[in-house]
């Protein structure tokens, strides 16, 4: 493909910036009758956008489409955000005023950015990707990582979509899309080049026993404990009345007892999600031939990622109430251990894709030699 079809669909993403404008200005007078012409003149606007950037395309993967789609999506939602502070003005005012409230929330303000931001970065870097021709020059952790867990968090209720009609319906789809090409790439990638070279590689990594994996053993302690954080986190959510709990919450994280129960929804999906997932890393890291263990990685950090920079946003955000808010003498705690809780799978998600020898399943014959 030319390198004039990723730079379509760059100048394709940046189309929103306009079409919001217009569509704003055309629904200003609040009559169902301007809606309906503005909707219709921006779809027309994005449809011949379309036709005039992208025809000189010939690609038949249809990723390349849905990394083009979504990157038009994630600048709408760097509008919203952008608006929101007050930084630009009239380009999605009325969107603001009639959409989901949630929205105008500090949980929707910081998933505006994250996906303005970090996700706009990852799709444009996946069209250059699949552009040249070299998918494989980006590391999977670079998309993957990221999209294809955030979309599992988003599912699971921790987070709605800013652009509630449009953008939720596209991320509900994602997952196939992303699980393919995850899956190509894995696959791709686990190709040995001397099959006797890769088993004997492979049995010198599983016969190495837990003493000897210095790294693994932190990563361990690291799952056990943030088995029970997660746990603990869960079920201040679901009102434990234990001592601890309300102690935690007034001195280090009282936004998990705001009004907009974002928060809490969140938590409890982590106790229900990161819970299980915690344990069978667990496993994993003991137990050599787990083929599924990079793959997990993957989804999880991404995952966390976004839960944990929506969840440390917000919990600083001027939106949220200041009762909510963390006080100033448990910043610092709050601060290092949600850091600590969201960068450590980044690290163990890397551990697992560029030295994944443990996690490799002997053949019949290796066994039997």
């Amino acid at each position: 493909m030319s390198a004039s079809a990723g730079t379509g669909a760059f100048v394709l993403s940046l189309m929103s910036i306009p079409i919001c404008y217009i569509f704003n200005t055309l629904s200003s007078n609040n009559s169902s009758g301007a809606f309906a012409f503005a909707g219709c003149t921006s779809l027309l606007i994005l449809v011949i956008s379309v036709r005039f950037v992208l025809q000189k395309t010939n690609s038949l993967d249809p990723l390349f489409y849905v990394y083009g789609a979504h990157a038009f999506l994630s600048v709408v939602n760097l509008i919203i955000g952008l608006e929101q502070d007050s930084i630009i003005d009239g380009f999605i005012t009325f969107y603001l005023k009639e959409a989901n409230p949630h929205i105008n929330t500090a949980h929707g303000h910081m998933i505006a950015y994250w996906d303005g931001c970090v996700h706009y970065l990852m799709y444009l870097l996946m069209i250059a990707a699949i552009t040249w021709g070299q998918v494989n020059c980006i590391p999977n952790a670079a998309y993957f990582t990221y999209d294809h867990g955030d979309v599992i968090h988003d599912s699971s209720g921790t987070t709605i979509e800013p652009l509630d009609s449009t953008g939720w319906g596209l991320s509900s789809c994602m997952p196939s899309f992303t699980f393919w090409e995850m899956l190509r790439e894995n696959m791709a990638q686990k190709l040995p080049n001397s099959e006797d070279e890769e088993q004997t590689i492979i049995l010198s990594a599983a016969d190495r026993s837990l003493a000897r994996r210095a790294l693994d053993v932190l990563f361990i302690i690291y799952l056990v404990l943030a088995l029970g954080f997660c746990v603990f986190r869960g079920l201040i959510a679901l009102d434990c009345s234990s001592q601890w709990c309300h102690d935690y919450t007034q001195q280090y994280e009282p936004y998990l007892k705001d009004p907009s129960a974002y928060p809490k929804v969140q938590m409890v999906a982590g106790m229900l999600y990161s819970g299980p997932y915690y344990v069978i890393a667990l496993y994993g890291l003991l137990v050599p031939g787990c083929e599924w263990m990079p793959d997990l990685t993957l989804v999880h950090s991404g995952a966390v990622a976004q839960a944990q920079f929506s969840h440390v946003g917000a919990s600083l955000h001027t939106r949220t109430p200041f009762s909510y808010r963390v006080p100033a003498d448990g910043q610092s705690v709050f601060l290092l251990v949600n850091i600590l809780y969201a960068l450590i799978p980044q690290v163990l998600c890397y551990r697992c894709s560029t030295s994944p020898e443990f996690f490799r399943k002997l053949t019949a014959k290796k066994k039997a030699e």
